[in-house]
């Protein structure tokens, strides 16, 4: 799969992130918006990097589990 498709996919997955690849061949994604104390407390960053476009997948994916844990614990 080319580089602009999976570039192109991974953002239509997490439209909340600006995902791109690096000059030097590493995948970022950065959150649109900041993340307030709660957030950062629960371990979600700001800006994620992987290897490969699976590894950002695995890394967003994380990124959205902790999100979704926010505030499920009594």
């Amino acid at each position: 799969m080319s580089f602009d498709r999976h570039l192109a996919e991974i953002a239509r997955e997490h439209p909340a992130w600006t995902i791109w690849r690096s000059d030097a061949g590493r995948w970022w994604a950065t959150r649109h918006h900041p993340l307030n104390s709660v957030e950062r407390e629960a371990g979600l960053a700001m800006t994620i990097d992987a290897d490969t476009p699976d590894g950002l997948r695995i890394e967003l994916t994380d990124q959205r589990q902790r999100a979704d844990g926010i505030g499920s614990e009594p």
